[in-house]
């Protein structure tokens, strides 16, 4: 083929392209006359250069012609966007492109879309025939209106936000209550009203209780085993109607990834789970779900041992750096490093990508109870025991109360990002961690960086401290943003420690240890709230009764600081407006500590009526369903729902 020919093939593929391009019939949009026109137009004159000069062009002539097919597209789809915000109500981001028009009108037609793009049909509208989807997709926007389905999920916590959802809920590890604010003294006899009378006939809102502690696989209770079943559900039928009977909102499930996906990547069993969920339906309770991506067992209060997946112990025994280590090599199987959240050595995945896929697992597989508004909450895990923090104080270790912890950064992927971080700041001898710093039971007294005027406040110490805590950031960061994707729509929440010990000390060694960079000219914690805020997520700060420790003993001996821990955190919380949720750290039957719990809970003098969204009890163990003690639980949930009780005084 000589020059002429291939111009003139050229030359015929130009204007096809262009007949192509002015039917663009998969939009449904027509250009206009004079567009048509104007492009035909700048084509004959590309085309009719003499000689050889338009086949020189070519690569200007065919950036010409994207520019102007990605104009036209941009158009049409912008009349599109135009038309469905004006006439069908669509609440459509202003760069919304085509996905997000497809996934809307299959929203409004009844189906589930997922962020990831997942769709499937929802409980309500059954399977459809394939030939019918075009029917779905061509109907008028008037007759999708009318096969709208109602939110899936919850937006908040507080109980009186909606007037379809009357209670929180919460993991069966405690007890979920609304939480007026002024509690006792209501002279209404019903528990779940918003708006409760308190003290000089001031109005209050009541929050929700959740109840129930059933721990998984707890040897007194065995609800779920490692095999994912329900054991004894008829037990377990009599104790969650007991807790309905004294008007407990819900409860509280870790759902552990220990379990569920036990033996091989992407292979789910929800068996267990999905039968205690139907349960707790039926009983008309609600559920809050945490995400356990942690073991339990080895640390203080574990009575069961649930350990992280099979294959994932595999891997660790060959590659044993994708667990937190300590500086004498020492791993900890607790939960994985987050040196390796975006390394990909969990055959072929990395650790968020994990994460992701169970909760998107989850919510797929527990979309009924979603769209019905049985689940109420999602916490999702962070790291050991499910709170944000690095496992700095291991008992297995030898860590003792109140022993300072030690640094968990020494695994090759976090000592990676230390060198990383460390040739940035043009410092390359920095890439090593502190080597005065004591043991796990150290005190800070005891050691040269966390003494008063120690190497923690150097150049060096800072720079250290900067980063290893700011990975900790990092870490819940990415993770919420990928729980806020999978649960789209759905109120999220992360757990806080609250560590006390040492707080009295200019270094907060405790604290420093565990990932919180907040010496006593620093706050660790607003930025922590800032990133729970960019996510929408819940605080779950287990805080309910610190401030009463203040007297003991050993806390005056470790100059811990409950009270002045609880006012930081919280102000953090207020300042940056994110839910606050609670629950109890130490085991309580008495009324003394309900009182206490109920004093922080719902503070009756707060200048601006701030009050926890919603507590959790922990837990639900035989020695609470005593009569005696069971009697004074049953009188903590009315207080807490804010009725009238008698005999106040112990």
């Amino acid at each position: 083929m000589d020059v002429k020919e291939e111009d003139n093939e050229d030359h015929e593929n130009g204007q096809k392209h262009i007949a192509a391009q002015m039917m663009l019939g998969a939009d449904g949009v027509m250009p206009s006359t004079s567009h048509q026109f104007q492009i035909q137009q700048q084509l004959q004159e590309q085309v009719s250069t003499p000689g050889g000069g338009a086949w020189r062009s070519r690569p200007l002539e065919e950036k010409e012609r994207t520019k102007l097919r990605e104009r036209h597209r941009r158009a049409i789809t912008a009349r599109i966007l135009a038309g469905l915000r004006k006439h069908g109500n669509y609440n459509l981001r202003v760069r919304a492109d085509i996905n997000d028009v497809i996934a809307a009108l299959a929203r409004e037609a009844g189906w589930v879309v997922l962020p990831d793009g997942t769709t499937f049909p929802s409980r309500s509208q059954g399977s459809r025939p394939a030939g019918d989807s075009s029917a779905g997709l061509t109907s008028s926007s008037s007759q999708m209106l009318s096969q709208q389905v109602p939110p899936t999920s919850l937006q908040g916590v507080s109980s009186g936000y909606c007037a379809s959802v009357e209670y929180n809920a919460c993991h069966m590890k405690g007890v979920f209550m609304p939480t007026p604010a002024p509690y006792d003294l209501s002279s209404s006899g019903h528990s779940q009203s918003s708006g409760m009378v308190g003290n000089g006939g001031e109005q209050t809102e009541s929050l929700p209780l959740i109840a129930g502690s059933m721990e998984v696989i707890n040897e007194q209770l065995g609800v779920v085993n490692m095999k994912c079943e329900l054991v004894d559900p008829d037990g377990l039928l009599k104790q969650l109607r007991v807790l309905k009977s004294i008007n407990v909102d819900g409860v509280m499930i870790d759902c552990w990834w220990g379990i569920v996906e036990a033996d091989a990547p992407q292979e789910y069993n929800w068996n267990g789970y999905r039968r205690l969920f139907k349960m707790v339906h039926e009983l008309k309770l609600k559920l809050q779900v945490v995400m356990s991506f942690h073991e339990c067992g080895g640390n203080v209060g574990d009575d069961v041992c649930i350990p992280l997946p099979h294959w994932v112990a595999e891997i660790g025994r060959s590659n044993p750096d994708i667990f937190f280590t300590d500086r004498e090599g020492r791993r900890n199987t607790e939960c994985l490093s987050w040196g390796i959240d975006k390394e990909r050595v969990l055959r072929g995945r990395t650790a968020v990508e994990v994460y992701f896929d169970f909760m998107r697992s989850f919510r797929v597989e527990f979309n009924e109870f979603f769209e019905d508004g049985i689940i109420s909450m999602v916490e999702v895990g962070l790291g050991p025991c499910g709170e944000l923090r690095y496992p700095s104080c291991p008992v297995k270790h030898g860590w003792r109360y109140p022993g300072i912890g030690e640094f968990q950064c020494y695994d090759q992927y976090m000592l990676k990002s230390l060198m990383k971080a460390a040739e940035m700041r043009g410092h390359s001898f920095w890439a090593r961690g502190p080597d005065n710093v004591g043991s796990y039971s150290s005190h800070p007294h005891e050691t040269g960086f966390f003494c008063d005027e120690g190497d923690y406040d150097g150049y060096y110490g800072r720079f250290f401290l900067n980063w290893y805590s700011q990975l900790l950031i990092n870490h819940g960061d990415l993770v919420l943003s990928l729980a806020k994707l999978a649960f789209e729509g759905s109120c999220i929440a992360a757990k806080l420690p609250g560590i006390h010990w040492w707080y009295k000390t200019s270094s907060h060694a405790a604290e420093l240890t565990a990932g919180f960079y907040n010496p006593c000219n620093r706050d660790g914690y607003i930025a922590i709230a800032a990133m729970l805020h960019k996510h929408g997520a819940a605080l779950n700060f287990a805080r309910a009764e610190l401030q009463f420790l203040e007297q003991r003993e050993d806390l005056q001996e470790a100059l811990a600081n409950p009270q002045g821990l609880v006012w930081q955190v919280l102000n953090a919380a207020w300042e940056t407006c994110i839910t606050v949720v609670s629950e109890n750290a130490f085991v309580c039957h008495d009324r003394v500590g309900y009182n206490k719990i109920l004093e922080n809970v719902k503070p009756v003098n707060d200048p601006d009526g701030r009050h926890f969204s919603s507590f959790t009890y922990l837990r639900l163990t035989p020695l609470l369903m005593e009569r005696q003690n069971f009697m004074e639980f049953e009188r903590f949930v009315k207080r807490m729902h804010g009725e009238a009780v008698l005999y106040l005084q112990v």
